[in-house]
């Protein structure tokens, strides 16, 4: 009896060098990343409004769970957003009209205070020519002006897009039907669902610790600096609250403004009295205590947070700095869990999972 011989598989072709692997990647992602930073004027704007947008979609759910048509529920949205974005439009633009009104009574004690600083160096050993040549040309509202950019940046960037945020609310109207494709999607590519589901529920838990630990803190920093009689504490109470968004080294930016006014209105002792309650509210509130709260909403390790607010601001600019922790977020979404091989991946970025019985303090 003849044996049937059984057709051989098909031999795999062979496999790319893994260096090679490695270069392809690295341009790619050089490309992209170039791209992103080309078309930042556009993908920043798109990527605020795909995160209002996903923060108040529960909002628009309970309204038209509430007896709300879905027109009536976007539009309430429209209105919510609108006023929202002109009040702090008109407290940035009424402040910084007031500081600018300001700075010309503080230029002859900047030139002081330089010219003692230069002294001062002078008995160091350092020759003071140079810098009574500073002292004498600095101009305090350049200085003020650079230290209150970043709200200035925050409201022209965002009352830019008060159209695209708007067109994207009303688009919210389709997400009536998001449930439907995403149930589709399961049946064929599951993880792209729970992946995509994940991202959102960060990003909402996310901002919802930012947001909340933004508004103590502001109203802390408002109360306190009105109390020590620094000028302008709304501002700078607003400037805390926005600097609260940006980790790590936001603490730091909604510190030296009002610092400085301390410094240059009322001595060093008013600038340490300022230095010691923003110690005492902002650092332990956004350096100590935040961070913890964040690493369990969002699961990103700390090292990775810092990292992504370096990098999305270089290629977002202003933008990117609010949204470091969102847009890591959905990078990683789209590319590490929709992606079951990639779960090393996923344990590497992440923060390390809490022992069982273990108990976050503070």
């Amino acid at each position: 009896m003849t044996a049937t011989a059984t057709p051989d598989r098909a031999a795999p072709g062979p496999a790319l060098p893994r260096c090679l692997v490695l270069l392809l990647g690295t341009a790619s992602a050089v490309v992209t990343v170039a791209g992103l930073k080309a078309m930042a004027w556009l993908i920043a704007p798109v990527l605020l409004a795909l995160v209002i947008v996903i923060v108040l979609s529960p909002v628009h759910k309970y309204l038209r769970e509430h007896g709300f048509r879905t027109w009536a529920a976007t539009l309430v949205l429209v209105l919510l957003i609108y006023g929202i974005l002109v009040a702090f439009s008109l407290v940035v633009i009424v402040s910084l009209a007031k500081l600018a009104a300001l700075v010309p009574q503080y230029t002859d004690r900047v030139r002081a205070l330089a010219t003692t600083a230069a002294d001062a160096a002078g008995r160091l050993g350092v020759r003071p020519g140079g810098l009574r040549e500073a002292a004498s040309s600095m101009d305090l509202g350049k200085v003020l002006t650079s230290l209150g950019g970043l709200l200035g940046d925050v409201a022209g960037l965002t009352t830019s897009v008060v159209f695209l945020l708007a067109l994207l609310l009303f688009f919210s109207v389709e997400a009536n039907g998001i449930d439907t494709r995403l149930a589709d999607i399961d049946g064929d590519r599951p993880q792209i669902r729970v992946a995509l589901g994940g991202f959102a529920c960060r990003t909402r838990r996310y901002l919802a610790v930012a947001t909340v630990f933004g508004l103590i803190v502001a109203v802390a920093d408002t109360v306190a600096l009105a109390w020590l009689g620094i000028p302008l504490s709304v501002l700078w109470g607003l400037l805390s609250f926005v600097t609260n968004y940006i980790p790590n080294i936001g603490f730091v930016l909604g510190l030296l403004p009002p610092a400085l006014l301390g410094l240059l209105g009322s001595g060093w002792q008013r600038m340490v009295a300022v230095i010691v309650v923003y110690v005492l509210i902002n650092f332990v509130a956004q350096s100590v205590i935040q961070p913890r709260y964040v690493g369990d909403a969002v699961g990103l390790s700390t090292a990775l947070t810092f990292l992504s607010l370096v990098f999305w601001a270089w290629v977002l600019g202003p933008l990117g700095v609010l949204l470091a922790v969102p847009a890591t977020l959905l990078v990683m979404a789209v590319l590490v869990d929709v992606d079951p091989a990639a779960g090393w991946a996923a344990a590497l970025l992440r923060a390390p999972p809490k022992r069982a019985g273990e108990v976050t303090t503070g």
